[in-house]
């Protein structure tokens, strides 16, 4: 398996992505080939080195020859992405970032998706970084792909709208549900194109996880601001794997609720999530003079109790929360993709030992198929678990 970790320090733009992967060994020769699937012409990639503060890097630019003479929409894009050669994953990849692009820059100007346009030097370039970033982690075959926070930069920006606080409006929608914070120059740090492939490719954003790095790479953004090292870092390597029942320590966190409104469940569960929750469960207690209760329990790496303390107490009812380590056993797991008819599903295994595995789909992978075909959620679950059963067994048919 490899596992590939982007470190946002310096914040994420689509060229400092393509810059990042060629340097860790991505062969930008290679990346070219693959990208002439896209029915997209007038460019050129060209890749060098540099310096950003202290650290060398590669900067990646997509030399446009030839603009579009109109904007591209949203419908045009997908077109595109839908008639290349692509490989499935990628093109799955590219309908969603793309989605994700068109939704932030739709709440950020208040306007139907419908009305969004892409003008980024007649989109050429975005859609060379966006599907080149997808591309490149294929063509480097990663499994695994995690990401720090993301630094987002300081200050104000000038655009066509005026002076704008960094970040800007549509990375700040794109930034709803990530872990991100400002720090380093008063300038932005990172883009909309950066963050929405960053989203779609990270399966979690955490610290740099345990792993053995064998390739280290670092790729350049365009600005080279005084005394600031602005590139983006990226760790290639083997995970490393925990043993069967291997024990790690969290912190268990758990209160008493007697008079919270039941509607609020929802909506605490789902911030103690965002806060770095590990899992959140309630049940039914009886509590003193027989009053029914809950018990809200919450478990979170030691570095996230606070935060999801902090949730508890301003979300609920409760005025005090209980906080004990605990040590827990999990089982070492990796991530395999199966191909059903209508698009690509992560399936997370795990291994229990004597060469004993147990599988499940990953949800968003199935939902993202349903609403795009109109199938059952669960119909496209049980139709991956039937192709992972398949190939587990030798067979080769599509589900």
């Amino acid at each position: 398996m490899k596992h590939l970790h982007f470190d946002c320090f310096s914040g994420v733009s689509g060229d400092m992505l393509l810059g990042a992967l060629v340097d860790v060994g991505l062969p930008l020769p290679e990346l070219a080939r693959g990208l002439k699937a896209v029915k997209l012409n007038g460019y050129v990639l060209r890749a060098g080195r540099v310096r950003r503060g202290g650290l060398p890097a590669t900067k990646v630019d997509v030399a446009i020859r030839r603009g579009v003479g109109t904007p591209f929409t949203l419908e045009r894009i997908q077109r595109l992405i839908a008639s290349s050669r692509l490989p499935d994953r990628v093109k799955d990849q590219g309908r969603d970032v793309f989605d994700r692009l068109a939704q932030a820059e739709a709440r950020a100007h208040r306007t139907p998706v419908a009305r969004v346009h892409f003008h980024e030097v007649g989109v050429v370039d975005s859609l060379v970084d966006v599907l080149g970033s997808l591309l490149g982690c294929h063509l480097l075959d990663v499994d695994v792909i995690t990401s720090s926070a993301v630094n987002l930069g300081a200050g104000t920006i000038e655009c066509e709208h005026g002076t704008l606080p960094v970040p800007g409006p549509a990375v700040a929608a794109l930034a709803r549900g990530l872990p991100v914070y400002s720090a380093g120059p008063a300038r932005e740090l990172t883009t909309p194109t950066g963050l929405a492939v960053l989203s779609v490719l990270a399966q979690d954003f955490c610290p740099l996880p345990a792993m053995r790095p064998t390739a280290i790479g670092y790729g350049a953004g365009t600005a080279d601001p005084h005394g600031w090292p602005n590139a983006l870092r990226v760790f290639l390597g083997e995970p490393v794997p925990a043993a069967p029942g291997e024990q790690d320590v969290v912190v268990q966190l758990e209160t008493n609720l007697d008079d919270l409104n039941p509607q609020a469940y929802e909506t605490v569960m789902a911030r103690l999530f965002a806060s770095g929750a590990l899992d959140v469960t309630l049940a039914p207690v009886i509590m003193k003079r027989g009053r029914p209760g809950i018990v809200l329990t919450a478990l979170a790496p030691p570095q996230k109790a606070d935060a999801v303390a902090g949730v508890v107490l301003a979300e609920t009812t409760s005025l005090g929360v209980r906080v004990q380590e605990v040590r827990r056993r999990v089982l070492a797991r990796q991530m395999e993709t199966v191909s059903l008819r209508e698009g690509t599903v992560r399936i997370k295994v795990a291994t229990v030992g004597r060469g004993r595995t147990k599988a499940a789909p990953e949800y968003q992978d199935c939902r993202r198929i349903a609403e795009r075909t109109g199938r059952p959620v669960r119909d496209v679950m049980d139709a991956a678990m039937l192709a992972y059963r398949k190939r587990a067994r030798g067979g080769r048919s599509l589900a």
